[in-house]
């Protein structure tokens, strides 16, 4: 199977043996690029799997969320107590109200002189929030954090209902763990002989 080319009007004429020696050439670069498409495939359907994958399974187990109601103390504890630099503040139906990290502790809460026992999170949180959902692809969710310099983002339905938290940190070991996978299928490619050598 090759490549067919009508000739125009404007392309020079070729002679018969012109024209084979045309058309073996146009085979042969064929043929190269689906030995090159067919070596590389293995490498494209492993990745295909880290492409798509939800950023819903790159997030910690347990979410760290406090309600609407609850103090900055309340906030502060709970970030403390799974080792987390984020929570996100949730109403009465679960849907994600705003976000309090760490950085809100320092910039809004450490100078402000307010008593975290009697300051309402609600006060300090950061609002509106941006989410990422279920069809957020890792690599996206990634670029938006760098991008915007967030160091956490919710994962929410389309209702805004809070399913998880996904931290930097998370991002960035899939992305070691992804470019490790890369390299090791580079490196199977460029150690295969195959035909032609």
């Amino acid at each position: 199977m090759g490549w067919c080319f009508e000739a125009s009007e404007d392309s020079p004429q070729r002679s018969t043996e012109e024209n084979d020696s045309y058309l073996i050439s146009l085979d042969i670069r064929w043929a190269v690029s689906i030995m090159r498409q067919s070596s590389l495939q293995i490498f494209r359907i492993e990745q295909l799997s880290e492409v798509f994958m939800s950023v819903l399974e790159l997030c910690d187990r347990e979410i760290a969320a406090v309600g609407l109601d609850a103090t900055v103390a309340d906030a502060i504890n709970k970030m403390l107590d799974h080792h987390v630099g984020a929570v996100a503040v949730v109403d009465s139906e679960y849907r994600v109200a705003g976000i309090f990290t760490e950085r809100d502790v320092l910039r809004k809460m450490s100078l402000s002189r307010q008593d975290p026992q009697n300051t309402s999170v609600r006060e300090l949180m950061t609002t509106p929030v941006e989410m990422a959902t279920r069809g957020t692809g890792a690599g996206e969710a990634l670029s938006i954090m760098l991008e915007r310099h967030f160091r956490h983002l919710p994962v929410a339905d389309d209702n805004g209902k809070l399913l998880g938290i996904l931290s930097i940190r998370n991002l960035l070991e899939w992305r070691v763990d992804d470019l490790s996978h890369e390299l090791d299928s580079l490196e199977q490619y460029m150690t295969n002989d195959g035909p032609g050598g």
